[in-house]
């Protein structure tokens, strides 16, 4: 067999993967976290599993410079963020400088004590106030774009719109295409919108898409290749799309919200991980949105 067909046969393989968020779907086990993947040189995707919910996985992106880390995302508890902290220093002796704060919530930031004081938090002026009582360090605002140069690395800190909360922070990498979503992107989770904007969701995504990185890397589920993620950022947007069509069709329809679960047709977003904990909230927050209750 000719080197062309069998690297063709390998990729395809690569990709077959269950497509869900639920590691004991996968086959996996706990002992298989952390798992650290570099998609560029100097440049690493971190996953570790989420003990608030059990299934799934909090990622975080790694970006080694000459002049020392940039780490967007945090972890849930103390234990795991002193994890992410001993896998960088596996990989390099230089100090943290930055830990862009995507997500807000506490199973992102719930960890951030265990940085040291000399990281500087980056964070969304919305989301501010609900994070800095956890912070030892520096806190700085990103209200919608802010360029550092570290080395001869260039990492864009981005608020694209409102989207799972009033304040997540994007990382782009221009020079290596890759784009690290937070919690705008979740791989095979259905949406996560008790703190969302339905419609403004949906713009932020399709502003993240027309920077057409190579990596779209999600805030939870896995960090599968590049095609993989970029179908499936796609059908994460397919499934905000869904849930507020017919969150607005239940509404104009006055259906009660308390039967609005069972009356909306959701497949095969119904399917994904976490839907029976996400649906009702999702169709809440359109209804929210409609009657022009969110601020």
């Amino acid at each position: 067999m000719r080197l062309a067909a069998i690297l063709l046969l390998v990729t395809a393989f690569a990709q077959d993967v269950i497509r869900t968020a639920d590691y004991h779907v996968r086959g996996l086990k706990e002992a298989n976290f952390p798992r650290v993947t570099e998609l560029s040189p100097n440049v690493y995707a971190f996953e570790q599993i989420d003990p608030t919910k059990r299934t799934v996985t909090v990622n975080n992106l790694i970006v080694i410079t000459s002049a020392g880390v940039v780490v967007a995302e945090g972890q849930g508890t103390v234990d795991n963020a002193n994890t992410l902290i001993a896998e960088i220093r596996k990989i390099t002796p230089l100090p943290i400088k930055y830990d862009v704060i995507g997500s807000e919530h506490g199973d992102h930031t719930g960890g951030d004590a265990a940085f040291p004081d000399s990281v500087t938090f980056l964070v969304h002026p919305f989301s501010k106030p609900n994070v800095e009582r956890r912070l030892k360090g520096p806190i700085e605002t990103v209200a919608d774009k802010r360029v550092i140069i570290l080395g001869d690395t260039e990492i864009d800190v981005l608020f694209l719109g409102r989207a799972h909360t009033g304040g997540d922070l994007e990382v782009y990498l221009p020079k290596e295409r890759i784009l690290f979503m937070s919690e705008v992107f979740s791989n095979r989770i259905f949406p996560s919108m008790a703190n969302g904007y339905p419609s403004e969701w949906i713009e932020t995504l399709k502003k993240a898409e027309a920077l057409n990185a190579d990596w779209l890397v999600p805030a939870h589920g896995f960090v599968d290749s590049a095609a993989i993620l970029k179908d499936e950022e796609r059908n994460f947007r397919a499934a905000l799309e869904r849930i507020y069509s017919e969150g607005k069709r239940l509404h104009d329809r006055k259906t009660d919200l308390e039967n609005a679960t069972t009356s909306a047709v959701l497949e095969p977003y119904d399917a994904w991980t976490r839907a029976g904990n996400n649906a009702f909230s999702a169709l809440k927050r359109v209804y929210m949105e409609l009657d022009g209750a969110l601020r």
